[in-house]
């Protein structure tokens, strides 16, 4: 059974489609990590999933039924904007205040429970506007884990993290999957962190869903590459591209495709006179892997 089924998802403002036909498949247990640029439809999808719009037509499907199934609905928690605090109120109260409106009886000992999720139970006591970014965040992600939902949908929660922040985030979000058996949907635009720990990914343009793919699959597709640094990257270049299909050259690289053995590379290049400075073997992570897949969209 899949967590999210989405079929031919249309959704229009005044004219204007946000959403086009959207297909869209999240499996149970995954962190299926929601690609695309602003204005794509990522955020007009989770809302639809979460009922806060409606679809002009489409279908979506949540744990095998229809999402205003008043008994799925209950098993899909949120965070899309922002945690809708109130700023003079510690965190606790408004933890209380959501448990209170969500009709949890056990109040105290959910709040306990999300509070050690996210790593918060020594915030407690702290007022809500005295709480640092990454702590509303977390915040946040609290009041959406109450009740102990099934699926859960973050809108970019990592963005404008530090360092440090992202890196809490990343053990939250594993331990949600891990421990409490969590479906996760969380969009982002920082692809890196984003790399760290989704298991599947779905790339969404102009409201159309143009790829899905979990990583094991792209990890399995990625291609090697080369990047080398020489005293003279021009004649560098094109005495590569004599041997390689495909060398692009950069401000600060030349980047051979299709070569996982830098030896070869090195001695080519020291036979027709040219000395490196720096030269490294890598494979195509998911933001490049998503800035060719746009690439090939527009020349296509």
């Amino acid at each position: 059974m899949n967590a999210i089924e989405i079929s031919g998802l249309t959704k229009s403002f005044r004219g204007m489609y946000a959403l086009d036909g959207l297909d869209m498949t999240v499996p149970v247990g995954a962190i299926y990590g929601f690609i695309g640029e602003n204005g794509s439809g990522k955020s007009t999808t989770e809302k639809l999933i979460c009922g806060h719009l409606v679809p002009d037509k489409g279908e979506i499907k949540l744990f095998g039924k229809k999402y205003t199934d008043a008994g799925v609905r209950v098993r899909v928690g949120a965070l899309i904007e922002n945690a809708g605090c109130f700023p003079g109120s510690s965190v606790k109260n408004n933890l209380m205040m959501q448990a209170i409106n969500l009709g949890i009886p056990d109040r105290r000992a959910e709040i306990d429970r999300v509070l050690k999720i996210v790593r918060m139970e020594d915030s407690a006591g702290i007022k809500f506007k005295n709480c640092s970014l990454g702590m509303k965040q977390r915040i946040g992600i609290a009041m959406a884990l109450l009740g102990d939902p099934a699926l859960l949908i973050l809108d970019e929660p990592i963005n404008g993290l530090d360092a440090d922040g992202m890196r809490i985030m990343r053990e939250i979000l594993v331990d949600i999957t891990k421990t409490c058996g969590c479906t996760v949907l969380i969009s982002s635009h920082i692809l890196g962190e984003l790399e760290k720990v989704a298991t599947h990914y779905g790339i969404i343009r102009q409201g159309k869903m143009i790829r899905q793919i979990s990583a094991a699959e792209m990890e399995s597709r990625a291609k090697v590459f080369i990047k080398v640094k020489t005293t003279d990257m021009q004649a560098s270049a094109k005495i590569l591209s004599r041997v390689y299909r495909e060398v692009k050259t950069d401000d600060e690289y030349i980047t051979v495709y299709g070569e996982d053995e830098p030896e070869k590379i090195v001695a080519y290049l020291l036979e027709n006179r040219q000395f490196i400075s720096f030269i490294k073997k890598n494979k195509i992570g998911l933001e490049e892997y998503y800035v060719n897949l746009m690439s090939a969209r527009e020349e296509g």
